[in-house]
């Protein structure tokens, strides 16, 4: 435990003297990793590294997936931004002693786009649709009672038409569950490669200077900047009130240090009766330039069926309020448990 405290109180210190570093604002790419998944992770802000299970804890703590009894199997849906729909699936296991292990993949829908041209600037007729692609496999162990640790290794794909990029990177999470209610988390996520594309559509042909007209074009290769992976690392404590049999309250908060825009404070609640019925809330503030944040009240609510057979089905949805467009995000979350 000592070793683990210090270890947490170490990450915090460097976290805070490397805070998010405003002048680099759009340096980064592969913003895609910074979209959550699961309508009750969402729902909730984002907030709950510290005690999150089951399979959304792949994209916010992996840690938490060593918790999951069985097998368990995920989709989530999101109406994203801008006509851009964001679809995710995973599926785990619990292999006892071994550990757990899961795979996931995210994607996205951005529509039928027109194809623009200098010569044809309202469009050539032609469509197309970008593909952006992560998937990733899982695996977490509990450690201790009280401690359980996590890591997901993940690549990064981003299409578009004859244009590619492609990235790897990982994240790490640990959970401390304190006696009593209390819990610890903490997460480092998206550490990896960088990303530059290529790719057909990158040559170009163009006419040789001083020669005559007419006079065969030269090819040229179009040398594209690489840029880094939106990494960021993140602390978390939560606590749990159980009211009586029936009725729970959960509460949690979030710190994120992003290693390329302001830090954000995140805040979640939920209220759980009888383990079947759940309301949430949550909240995401930028801890500088607040006026400036896209994203900022969540709710949702959740219901938790037990079958027979050990079988447990869980419905979703989240709200998600979205300051500079004109819809809000809304999430639906499907899950089947088997024990």
């Amino acid at each position: 435990m000592k070793k683990l405290i210090t270890l947490v109180i170490l990450l915090t210190c460097v976290s805070v003297n490397f805070a998010g570093d405003k002048s680099r604002k759009g340096t980064t790419g592969a913003d895609q990793l910074l979209i959550p998944v699961g309508a009750r992770g969402i729902a909730m802000g984002e907030s709950f590294l510290s005690s999150v299970t089951g399979l959304e804890a792949i994209y916010y703590n992996p840690a938490g997936f060593a918790h999951q009894q069985g097998s368990e199997a995920m989709f989530s849906y999101m109406s994203y931004i801008a006509d851009i729909n964001v679809s995710y699936f995973a599926v785990g296991t619990n292999l006892g002693d071994l550990g757990s292990f899961a795979f996931s993949v995210k994607t996205f829908d951005f529509g039928d786009i027109p194809v623009t041209t200098n010569d044809a600037p309202d469009g050539t007729g032609d469509l197309y649709s970008p593909s952006f692609l992560t998937a990733g496999v899982t695996y977490s162990k509990v450690i201790t009672d009280r401690v359980s640790i996590g890591v997901n290794g993940k690549v990064i794909s981003e299409n578009i038409m004859d244009v590619k990029a492609v990235g790897f990177a990982i994240d790490f999470g640990v959970q401390y569950k304190f006696s009593g209610n209390l819990s610890l988390g903490a997460a480092v996520k998206n550490v990896g490669t960088n990303m530059s594309y290529g790719g057909q559509a990158l040559q170009q042909r163009a006419p040789i200077p001083n020669t005559l007209p007419g006079s065969r074009a030269g090819m040229y290769q179009i040398v594209t900047e690489e840029f880094q992976l939106p990494s960021f690392f993140e602390l978390a404590l939560g606590y749990k009130f159980d009211l009586d049999e029936q009725n729970m309250v959960q509460i949690a908060s979030t710190f994120r240090n992003n290693n390329a825009l302001e830090d954000q404070l995140k805040l979640g609640l939920e209220y759980g009766f009888n383990n079947m019925f759940f309301v949430r809330g949550g909240y995401d503030l930028l801890l500088e330039n607040t006026n400036q944040n896209t994203f900022g009240f969540t709710a949702g609510a959740g219901i938790n069926y037990q079958m027979a057979g050990g079988i447990n089905l869980t419905l979703d949805y989240a709200f998600r309020e979205v300051k500079e467009f004109p819809t809000a995000n809304h999430i639906i979350t499907l899950k089947l448990g088997i024990e």
